[in-house]
C-alpha cells in the first residue's frame, strides 16, 4: 500500500508543471509573444481617429513581432457591439479593442451595457490623448475666454453651444458647469455640422478636438479662444491654454488605448506595453499625432487602469450634473 501511495504522489507532482503550464500559456510564453495573428477591433467605420490609430500602431506592431494585426471595424449601438465582442473574448492576448475617451463616457447615459467596464477588461497600452479647442462664432463678438464668460453670466440661457453627440456633449456639458454659465446645448451628428452652423450663425460657440476644428479655423472666421492641456497645441501656438485664459480647472481632451478581456496574463500585457511604448517613440509616430493636433503619452497597464476608473467617475458627474438621462 505504502509503496502504491508513494508512485501516486509522484506522478501527481510530476503533473503540476505540466497543467500549470497548460493554463496559462501566455504567460508562460509570453517572450515568444505573439505566435499568431492578433485581432483589434474598432467600435467606429473607417476613417476616424480610432480607426487610423488602430491601423497605424496594428501595423507597426507586425513589423516588430512578424505576425498581422488584423483591424476589425465593427461599428454600431454607441461602439458597444465591438466592445462586448471583445470582453467575451478569450483572454489569451489575441483579441483586443482600439477604444477612446468615450469608452468611459458610454456607462454615465447608458443604462444597461453589455458589459462591465471595470471588470470586464484589461489594459495594454496608453496612446496619445488631443485637447479640445473652445470656439467662437461670428455672431458672438468676444475676443478672450474671459469675455465669452462674462457673457455667458450677465445673459442666462442666451449662448447657444454647438456640439456633436457622445463626446462633444460631455465636454460641452463639462464646459458649462466650470464656466458657471447657463447655455443651451444643441447636439449635431457630427463635429464638421456642428462647426458649419456657428460659422453661420446658428450657433454662437463649440468645443471641438483641433484636428476636427483646424479647417473650419484656418478661414479665420472661427475664433479659437483656448485648447485645454498642459501646454499649447503645437498646431495652435498663438492660441492660449484654458489654465493662461482663466479656467484652469477645465481640462478635458480625448484619448486612445488599446484594451483587452479580462484576466490577459501580466506578462503579455507588459509585452505589448513595451512594444507599443517603443513604437511610441519612433520620429514617424510624433509626426503623425502632431498632425491630429495630438501628444503621445505611455503609462502602465496599472496606471491605465486607475485612469479609466477615475474618467468613469468624472463623466458620470458630469452627466449627473448636466442632467443627463440614462437610455
Amino acid at each position: 500500500m505504502n509503496t502504491r501511495i508513494a508512485t501516486c504522489l509522484v506522478l501527481m507532482l510530476a503533473s503540476v508543471p505540466a497543467a500549470r503550464s497548460a493554463q496559462s500559456p501566455g504567460q508562460g510564453g509570453a517572450d515568444a509573444y505573439p505566435t499568431k495573428p492578433i485581432r483589434l477591433l474598432v467600435p467606429q467605420a473607417p476613417g476616424g481617429s480610432n480607426d487610423i490609430m488602430a491601423r497605424y500602431f496594428g501595423g507597426q506592431l507586425a513589423a516588430r513581432t512578424g505576425h498581422q494585426v488584423i483591424v476589425d471595424n465593427r461599428p454600431g449601438a454607441d461602439g458597444m457591439i465591438a466592445t462586448e465582442t471583445v470582453a467575451r473574448a478569450n483572454p489569451d492576448g489575441y483579441t483586443m479593442l482600439m477604444t477612446s475617451a468615450a469608452f468611459t463616457m458610454n456607462p454615465a447615459v447608458i443604462a444597461k451595457l453589455p458589459y462591465d467596464p471595470v471588470k470586464d477588461f484589461d489594459w495594454a497600452a496608453m496612446l496619445g490623448r488631443a485637447p479640445v479647442v473652445i470656439i467662437a462664432g461670428p455672431s458672438l463678438p468676444v475676443s478672450t475666454l474671459k469675455e465669452l464668460i462674462a457673457v455667458g453670466r450677465s445673459k442666462p440661457n442666451y449662448i447657444t453651444m454647438a456640439q456633436p453627440g457622445g463626446f462633444g456633449h460631455f465636454v460641452g456639458a463639462m464646459f458649462r458647469g466650470h464656466a458657471k454659465i447657463d447655455a443651451t446645448i444643441a447636439l449635431y451628428k457630427g463635429g464638421a455640422p456642428a462647426l458649419v452652423d456657428i460659422l453661420g450663425g446658428h450657433a454662437h460657440m463649440g468645443i471641438a478636438t483641433v484636428v476636427t476644428a483646424m479647417p473650419a479655423l484656418r478661414g479665420g472666421k472661427l475664433k479659437p479662444l483656448a485648447v485645454s492641456g498642459a501646454k499649447r497645441a503645437p498646431t495652435l501656438p498663438d492660441v492660449p491654454t484654458t489654465a493662461e485664459a482663466g479656467l484652469p480647472s477645465y481640462q478635458p481632451s480625448i484619448w486612445w488605448a488599446w484594451g483587452t478581456p479580462a484576466r490577459v496574463p501580466a506578462a503579455v500585457l507588459n509585452k505589448l506595453n513595451k512594444e507599443i511604448g517603443e513604437i511610441l517613440t519612433l520620429p514617424e509616430t510624433a509626426k503623425r499625432f502632431a498632425a491630429e493636433g495630438a501628444v503621445t503619452e505611455t503609462m502602465t497597464p496599472a496606471g491605465l487602469r486607475q485612469m479609466i476608473k477615475a474618467d468613469l467617475a468624472r463623466w458620470e458627474q458630469v452627466a449627473k450634473d448636466a442632467d443627463m438621462q440614462k437610455r
